[in-house]
């Protein structure tokens, strides 16, 4: 069943016929970055104009595999029922060679979660759901077929933006620009991307057909149907099913995107013709990204600040988590309650995040598309001992599927309680009460109390939990109790086993100074 495109109402903008007041903040671009930003500064009550070029969602499925983090994201933005309800639900990716499937893995073998470790559903479903939410609410001015054409800085920023009706300007205290790879507002303002261009190139298709292939990841090195090169299968709703095949740079993509071409190497992954061909592009890619992010009064996020390959997810995810980062700071900025240094920490953090996914994309292409010699004779070797020798399963790379970083972070850390919730981290979910403890930690500065009564300090949100199985398991280890400080984004600040109204108080102070 193909998706039915359908355009989004153009409205004529108000600063057409006379000025408009100076906004807080204007976001170019509502993919699913830009839409996904206005949806949390509006959970900050921080009103925002959005505007973009085009009026209907992304043409294909483009990104389609959310993360268990997306998906907290999700819930926060009020999308995740739906997302959950649409796509398909899957933890288990298996990695073949040749024909033969080498080894499997679980991406979330234990319980008390309330997300999955992913869901497949393509990027115009997730944009669908998003303007839907938009639209619905009174703090997102929403504005389609309006394209930024100029850009000025002055104790804020200044756009030209052109319109079906003609040209108006915004002003705004800040500007982020969230208008993908191809960046206008990057390109008005002089900047580039640095890193590497990978010289390869792959076939992407989207197919509709009845089939019982499982809601699993599926990779494979140098199958017989596609000799020499690499394929991944991917299941989606509506019965559409995602096939990336590795090609070769000397690939000409017009050629290979002409359904003569793509239609028989299809039928070899599959075993028949009976499918209907949805969608079909050849994409070679980078992993590079800014210098810096943020620029003044001018901010980028997700793929205007960075792009990486497409293997492990970490494109849109990776966006979804700068916006987690950047919405809770912005708003206090905005609010006065911090100062406007603490947007740098954005620029620190998902820089450093940022590093670690081009880290991992790029070590993941090398892997998949080895240069003649030593490399490939490597990777031949890892693939064929990691059939037989579990040790060598871990040198597989098709693709680190995509989890938040691990944030530098200086908060207290008491060394006796677990690893997975240590300062820097987001916080594990688990059960708590009637519903989830990650989701009950979200939008506010929290001090959580594990076996103790939560002490009453200035600047945060006292809860206190039961130590059930799942509890202490993440939060206490060995430990009886413990005292947790969490940020806004729900990433863990500082944790002390028992601590002092002062070192709290010093805590939340970092947290607001961006030192923590």
């Amino acid at each position: 069943m193909a998706y039915d495109y359908q355009p989004f109402d153009y409205t004529p903008p108000p600063g057409l016929t006379s000025p408009e007041p100076r906004h807080k903040v204007v976001i170019v671009g509502a993919g699913p970055i830009g839409l996904a930003m206005a949806l949390e500064l509006a959970n900050h009550q921080v009103p925002s104009v959005v505007v973009d070029d085009n009026n209907v969602v992304s043409t294909g499925s483009r990104a389609i595999c959310w993360s268990k983090r997306s998906l907290e994201i999700f819930a926060r933005l009020g999308i995740a029922d739906q997302a959950l309800k649409k796509g398909v639900t899957w933890k288990v990716g298996r990695t073949f060679h040749r024909d033969r499937e080498v080894f499997n893995f679980d991406l979330l073998p234990e319980a008390g979660h309330q997300m999955p470790a992913f869901v497949n559903l393509q990027q115009y479903y997730v944009e669908e759901f998003m303007v839907r939410a938009a639209l619905a609410n009174p703090l997102i001015d929403l504005r389609f077929c309006n394209k930024v054409v100029g850009l000025a800085q002055a104790g804020g920023a200044r756009l030209d933006i052109e319109t079906p009706d003609g040209p108006y300007q915004l002003e705004a205290d800040y500007l982020l620009a969230c208008d993908g790879a191809g960046s206008a507002v990057r390109r008005i303002m002089g900047l580039d991307f640095d890193g590497e261009f990978f010289e390869e190139r792959f076939l992407i298709a989207d197919i509709e057909m009845q089939a019982d292939f499982p809601a699993e990841r599926r990779f494979w090195f140098e199958p017989t149907f596609h000799p020499g090169q690499s394929a991944l299968l991917h299941k989606q709703p509506d019965n559409i099913y995602r096939i990336d095949l590795q090609l070769g740079w000397d690939a000409d993509p017009e050629t290979e995107k002409r359904p003569e071409n793509v239609i028989p190497r299809i039928q070899k992954l599959v075993g028949h013709g009976d499918f209907r061909l949805d969608w079909v592009s050849v994409y070679s890619f980078q992993c590079r990204r800014l210098a810096r992010f943020v620029h003044d009064r001018v901010i980028f996020v997700g793929d205007s600040a960075h792009v990486v390959s497409p293997f492990g997810a970490r494109g849109g995810n990776g966006g979804l988590q700068d916006v987690d980062n950047l919405g809770w700071k912005l708003a206090a900025v905005l609010r006065s309650d911090a100062p406007p240094s603490l947007l740098e920490s954005y620029d620190a953090e998902r820089i450093h995040a940022c590093d670690e996914n081009i880290r991992h994309s790029a070590r993941a292409t090398r892997f998949m598309t080895p240069a003649d010699g030593a490399e490939h004779v490597f990777r031949d070797a890892v693939l064929s001992l990691a059939a037989s020798v579990p040790f060598a399963r871990s040198w597989v790379n098709s693709g680190r599927l995509s989890q938040p970083c691990l944030y530098p972070c200086t908060g207290a850390d008491h060394p006796g309680l677990p690893g997975v919730s240590r300062p820097g981290a987001v916080a594990p979910d688990a059960p708590c009460g009637n519903g989830w403890l990650n989701a009950a930690l979200a939008g506010k500065v929290t001090l959580l109390a594990i076996g103790q009564d939560a002490p009453q300090v200035a600047g945060t949100d006292p809860m206190q939990v039961n130590t059930d199985d799942f509890i202490r398991a993440r939060y206490l280890g060995d430990q009886a109790r413990a005292l947790y400080l969490v940020r806004p984004d729900q990433v863990i600040a500082a944790r002390w086993v028992t601590a002092d109204t002062a070192e709290i108080e010093a805590a939340v102070q970092a947290i607001w100074e961006g030192r923590a």
